[in-house]
């Protein structure tokens, strides 16, 4: 009961500080997430089910309106809140896997290479200036050329693609902080180097990381969005807000609500994160809390 009590004053006090803009971010994002749990449910026709009678049929309120399909239907009578639904629940699972593959692995070697120096560093430097100055694209089309498009290997890819910069700040922060006394004293007490990284480099890590983790994932669900544009996403007939887009464009002047939707859900959790994410920055950086 305890714990249980100290989790909503937590909660309560993160509620009280943030800004109505924020708090509407938070409800909005959990609506996301119920949504995405709940698409199975929620979702009135099954995702692929064609019903070409009805096809390019627009939204509920507009002339030529098919019965039961409230946001319209594709080219191939496929339901669009129903796909709309499932598309974010996939989309959603790629940028939490892919920004998190990329921080983990940014983060894990930006430590090593701060903490140790000499040729690790300059090897983790070298491997960062390289991966900056590959294009992702190429990177990405030789990926599917070889392992395929599935959903595992299209999160790997893209948190590859993020872990640079996750390194190059932690390499950068590790190497400010490990010349203050802090650090000397840990050092001079024995302290191994697990103990430093986790005990006394993480906490200073905190901020920065909240902040690329945010950015990460909303530029991975834009890179996802334009992979599936570019025909290189998820195969179908699974569907992503990205392959959504790419696969209305053809119909933008006759059907637009086939882009419309999937676009605007793209927005919204872009805009989400990134509100949420600063907001977390704020908090969790002291200097900043202390103003």
């Amino acid at each position: 009961m305890k714990r249980i009590a100290k989790y909503f004053f937590h909660a309560q006090t993160f509620w009280s500080d943030a800004t109505p803009l924020v708090r509407l971010a938070i409800v909005v994002g959990l609506l996301l997430l119920g949504a995405t749990a709940l698409a199975p449910w929620l979702a009135p026709f099954d995702p692929n089910q064609q019903t070409l009678l009805a096809r390019l049929s627009p939204p509920v309120g507009f002339e030529g309106a098919a019965m039961g399909h409230w946001l319209g239907t594709d080219e191939l009578g496929r339901d669009i809140f129903s796909r709309g639904l499932h598309a974010l629940r996939i989309t959603l699972g790629i940028g939490l896997g892919g920004a998190s593959l990329g921080m983990l692995l940014g983060l894990a070697l930006g430590l090593v290479a701060g903490l140790k120096g000499g040729l690790i560093d300059d090897l983790v430097a070298g491997a960062i200036d390289i991966q900056i100055a590959v294009p992702f694209t190429l990177l990405a089309l030789l990926a599917v050329a070889i392992f395929g498009g599935d959903l595992l290997v299209l999160i790997i890819v893209l948190g590859i693609a993020g872990w640079e910069t996750f390194a190059r700040v932690v390499r950068g922060e590790v190497i400010k902080l490990r010349n203050q006394p802090f650090i000397e004293s840990a050092l001079a007490a024995g302290a191994s180097p697990w103990r430093i990284a986790t005990r006394h480099l993480l906490p200073n890590l905190v901020s920065p990381l909240v902040v690329m983790f945010a950015l990460s994932f909303s530029q991975i669900v834009l890179l996802e969005s334009t992979l599936s544009f570019l025909g290189l996403g998820v195969r179908p007939p699974t569907a992503t807000l990205g392959s959504m887009v790419g696969q209305g464009r053809d119909y933008m002047p006759s059907a637009p609500w086939l882009v419309i939707v999937p676009s605007l859900l793209i927005l919204l959790v872009t805009l989400v994160v990134q509100l949420i994410g600063d907001f977390l920055r704020d908090r969790a950086d002291i200097r900043l809390r202390q103003r």
